[in-house]
């Protein structure tokens, strides 16, 4: 027998290898189940035939975002800067407010498989032909193998902990879980099973939190609170000037100046800015408008308010119990790993390992989904093949979903530092967020304009990094925050440059999804159809950030030791909540 094979027998009892493998089996019966439905054609393989509720495309949205690197990454922060420097992937609050009430909407009414799509429907001629495809392409390969890399890095970091296996092995495993189940089902199983895989990995992290609050070590929930006060500075929720300009390296280089980025900037200039890649194509499988609306909403509270916590307060447990991160040789990430390895006995340990499982096959195979629908529908049926049927399409997909996860498995020998790879692949996407929302709402952006942001982008992210590796420093985010500027004003030019698309292409754009915003001398070819009006959509938007921001900040406070400010942020949040659901009631009622 094996070494590493030793290794899994003696870390897991019977109980846990029970669990573990009856979820394997209940995911690949799934991934079965749906195979037929899944290959009949395109729309039922990427999109599930249009018809998903939304409770399911809602929660196969924050199954996909729940993934093993997740919480790894969040300890990571939590135990070298703190709470606050999860704003990174808190300030899409705003944004994902704004895709509740706007964009859910808008794609469900654009009736694309992808995103890309939309550009040929929305642009014209060969500069539309030309940046539908080499977005397909940029997204699906470079950037979804960033994603998947680190995805599969995370689950590495997890078998590595539990098991002692070595990278190949880990990484193989991984990989062939990810295939075998994508490749089956398309997202019909994808999204069915996602709903599964979120609820075991939620359970899993509540009963961590609890196991490790409640363990001597922490003394319960009063000695949790009674240890905070040692740590003040990695339970801030907030960095202020005074605490984020050290004198000795300047504002730029400050915590202060990386929390207003995250703050001010990211949300509104990431390529995720009108929804992203499987957040869209979920909305485009959602039954109708209302189905996409409310799955959004669903999504925005569980990623924000639900499972958050679990996650902070075993990071900040950890760092409490183990103040430097020796076990893991210097990992922050890693300590997350630590606490589930020590804490956990019989039976919970393999519940934990299901919901690191469960988290990792949600995320490996909505990545895998979304990529190959790229390339199949925005690539290959478009450019190479448009005249074979169905079933080839699907075939062929499946084909390329292998070749998809070999080559994630590739990448993922070389991403070390899960928290830095997030930061980067925003800085690869930095400055097409705007162009991206403003072709909704502004019948002059046209094709030359996303292609002047995203190229403009691109040359500025590997320019800066050529330079930095020149000056022999390191890449940060007071470099990376250059792209912005140099993309707007790149595609800003370029669009009172260049003409704007031809009339019959914007009025087909306008008739089919009725956007808000500045359309004038569109509506004025056809009249009849009316888009209603912004400032609602605003109102509406306000009292989304207001109930979330309330609602997250506030179950914080409760369980960091603040009760009245934790109460009062929740009834803040709460009146918000009611406000959202009458002038929705009335909005749905009127229609």
């Amino acid at each position: 027998m094996s070494e590493s094979l030793q290794s899994i027998i003696s870390s897991l009892s019977p109980l846990d290898w029970l669990i573990v493998i009856s979820y394997l089996v209940l995911s690949l019966l799934i991934g079965a189940y749906f195979t037929k439905r899944a290959s009949k054609s395109m729309v039922s393989y990427f999109v599930s035939d249009r018809n998903l509720p939304w409770w399911i495309l809602g929660t196969s949205m924050v199954a996909t975002t729940f993934a093993t690197d997740t919480p790894l990454v969040v300890t990571g922060w939590i135990r070298t800067d703190g709470i606050w420097k999860n704003w990174f992937w808190w300030n899409y609050i705003f944004s994902h407010v704004f895709i509740v009430f706007v964009f859910s909407r808008l794609w469900r009414r654009a009736e694309v498989i992808t995103d890309n799509e939309l550009i040929e429907l929305r642009y014209s001629g060969k500069p539309a032909a030309f940046l539908r495809g080499f977005k397909a392409f940029y997204f699906s390969t470079i950037f979804n193998f960033v994603v998947m890399g680190w995805v599969i890095s995370a689950m590495v970091k997890v078998f590595k902990v539990f098991f002692g296996f070595e990278t190949t092995i880990a990484i193989i495993i991984c990989i062939s879980i990810a295939f075998l189940y994508t490749m089956m089902s398309g997202l019909w199983g994808v999204a069915v099973t996602d709903f599964l895989q979120y609820f075991i990995a939620l359970i899993g992290t509540i009963i961590l939190a609890w196991v490790v609050i409640g363990s001597p070590e922490i003394g319960g929930f009063q000695g949790f609170i009674e240890k905070l006060k040692g740590i003040d500075s990695h339970t801030s929720f907030f960095m202020t000037p005074s605490e984020g300009v050290p004198v000795s390296e300047g504002f730029w280089n400050s915590s202060f100046f990386v929390f207003l980025v995250y703050v001010s900037i990211i949300w509104w200039s990431s390529h995720n800015a009108d929804g992203g890649g499987y957040f869209i194509q979920r909305l485009c499988s959602a039954r109708n408008e209302r189905h996409a609306l409310l799955g959004t909403a669903w999504f925005s509270l569980n990623h924000y308010v639900v499972r958050l916590w679990p996650w902070v307060l075993v990071a900040i447990a950890s760092l409490l119990i183990y103040p430097t991160a020796k076990p893991t040789g210097g990992d922050q990430e890693a300590m997350y790993l630590v606490v589930v390895n020590d804490f956990l006995g019989p039976g919970l340990k393999g519940l934990l390992l299901v919901s690191f499982l469960a988290a990792f096959m949600s995320t490996l195979s909505t990545q895998l989904n979304w990529g190959t629908s790229y390339i199949i529908n925005d690539i290959y049926r478009r450019f190479i093949n448009r005249a074979a049927n169905e079933s080839h399409y699907v075939f062929v997909s499946r084909i390329c979903t292998l070749i998809l996860t070999l080559v994630a498995g590739y990448f993922a020998f070389h991403i070390k530092n899960i928290g830095k790879a997030w930061i980067l692949l925003w800085a690869m996407s930095a400055g097409v967020g705007l162009v991206l929302v403003f072709r909704w709402f502004w019948w002059r952006i046209n094709a030359w304009s996303e292609i002047a942001a995203l190229a403009s982008s691109l040359i500025t992210i590997f320019s800066l990094i050529l330079y930095t590796r020149f000056q022999n420093v390191s890449l940060e985010l007071k470099h990376q925050i250059i792209v912005v500027p140099v993309a707007i004003f790149s595609w800003v030019t370029v669009t009172y440059l260049t003409n704007p698309e031809p009339r019959d292409t914007l009025l087909n754009f306008y008739n089919r999804v009725r956007p808000w915003g500045f359309w004038g001398p569109v509506r004025e070819m056809n009249p009849v159809v009316k888009s209603p009006p912004f400032v609602p959509v605003l109102i509406n938007w306000v009292l989304g950030v207001s109930f979330l921001f309330f609602a997250m900040v506030g179950v914080g406070k409760l369980l960091l030791g603040s009760p009245f400010v934790g109460l009062a942020m929740i009834v803040v949040s709460l009146f918000s909540a009611i406000l959202i659901y009458l002038r929705l009631k009335r909005e749905f009622s009127e229609n």
